[in-house]
């Protein structure tokens, strides 16, 4: 079986929920020489976006999604000791903060891309979900002097206004200048990014991974 097939085989496997399924094609993966930052990339990524989109098309609901994201864990079980082997004594390209803004119990997509982030090199600090801003800015201030992004999801439109108070409360203290802001969710789009004053979005998972390694260069 080549790639590919390989890829194909565990993203439907995500998408169709097969939490059992996961980890064995996981470890073929593996076993046939394929490096889990490429399985996450190339296969886990892939599968949840189809998973969101169709979610947003309304074709599958909340309970389908949970199932995915079950699948997906069973899967990353698997992988996550390797990439921390892999990373070895690398230090990284810098620490990423990420949480779901107050308000948000949605963590579909901030778990995804927090995977991702840890897969291409990042520290991970995960804060969670539904976290107060003054949370946030704690957290940063903690780790004031280390290289830092700060990585913030909002599915509604209801708690995304509350990134702008993130931004302005760092701002306030002072700690603006010590840290890059991603904002990402549904209804994040460039135009509220330049707005609220952080540095860059994505649309999924992979790209959210490549802005956060050009925003840290």
């Amino acid at each position: 079986m080549g790639n590919q097939e390989i890829f194909d085989k565990l993203k439907n496997a995500i998408v169709n929920q097969d939490i059992n399924g996961c980890p064995v094609i996981t470890q073929e993966a593996l076993d046939a020489g394929i490096t889990a930052f490429d399985i996450i990339n190339e296969a886990l990524a892939p599968g949840m976006k189809i998973v969101g989109d169709n979610f947003e098309a309304a074709t599958i609901y909340l309970p389908q999604i949970m199932m995915s994201a079950k699948a997906m864990k069973a899967a990353m079980e698997i992988l996550e000791p390797i990439l921390a082997e892999e990373k070895g004594e690398d230090e990284g390209v810098g620490m990423a903060v990420t949480f779901v803004q107050e308000g948000d119990i949605h963590d579909i997509g901030h778990r995804l891309v927090t995977t991702m982030l840890g897969a291409n090199g990042f520290e991970i600090l995960d804060l969670g979900t539904d976290i107060p801003n003054e949370d946030v800015v704690e957290a940063i201030a903690k780790n004031k002097g280390k290289k830092m992004l700060l990585v913030g999801s909002a599915l509604m439109t209801t708690s995304m206004l509350g990134q702008k108070d993130v931004v302005r409360l760092l701002e306030e203290e002072n700690l603006r200048d010590s840290v890059k802001i991603m904002f990402g969710g549904a209804p994040v789009t460039d135009a509220w990014i330049a707005e609220c004053g952080a540095d860059g979005t994505a649309e999924n998972a992979a790209e959210a991974a490549r802005v956060a390694l050009e925003l840290m260069a």
